[in-house]
């Protein structure tokens, strides 16, 4: 695996990009299979080549952007696409993650993406979203029964605070009355005492 590059762009490398952007245009393929080849011959990220292409270069062709779709236009003219070709382009055309679908794709045992893997794909996204929603439906009810559950225990530790402070009051009133008690039997016992 190459290391891509990551110094300055020159204006060879830029013009090299936008050649190979504005064939593809022209061809009717995508912009990030030029980014992709571009960054083959650059040693550089299809990422990097994208950047670069919206952040600088694009802006400096925007008359040879439109001459190569007026020229993709021409040549649709001339050779009408077959149904595949038809199927191919709209593909290329779509955005989806490309990543997700190959994975979904892995897991079914299947290989490349054709517009009903897209599809099954989407439909599969728009059933775990319904499932999540269910799911989050449920773990609101969860959580609404737990805070009342906290509440209520919440209101018992108050009330048992309260008993407990009583009990604390009940406890030292009775110490201070068993306190005088003794003073009382204690001082009487003495007189006894020097009495006999």
């Amino acid at each position: 695996m190459s290391i891509a590059r990551q110094d300055a762009w020159t204006q060879d490398e830029d013009l090299l990009l936008a050649e190979i952007v504005l064939r593809h245009i022209r061809d009717g393929s995508t912009q990030l299979k030029a980014f992709e080849e571009t960054g083959r011959q650059l040693s550089r990220t299809a990422a990097a080549c994208g950047f670069r292409w919206n952040s600088y270069v694009r802006k400096q062709y925007n008359s040879g952007i439109e001459l190569a779709k007026k020229q993709r236009k021409e040549l649709k003219k001339q050779k009408p696409a077959q149904p595949q070709e038809e199927n191919a382009l709209l593909q290329a055309e779509i955005e989806v993650p490309v990543q997700a679908l190959e994975e979904y794709n892995e897991e079914k045992g299947m290989e490349g993406i054709s517009i009903r893997d897209i599809i099954d794909y989407l439909t599969n996204l728009d059933q775990q979203s319904n499932n999540y929603s269910e799911e989050e439906n449920k773990l609101i009810l969860e959580i609404k029964a737990l805070e009342n559950e906290n509440q209520k225990l919440k209101q018992g530790i108050q009330e048992l605070e309260g008993q407990l402070a009583s009990v604390k009051n009940d406890y030292y009133d009775l110490i201070k009355i068993m306190d005088r008690a003794r003073n009382i039997f204690g001082h009487e016992e003495k007189h006894q005492k020097i009495k006999l």
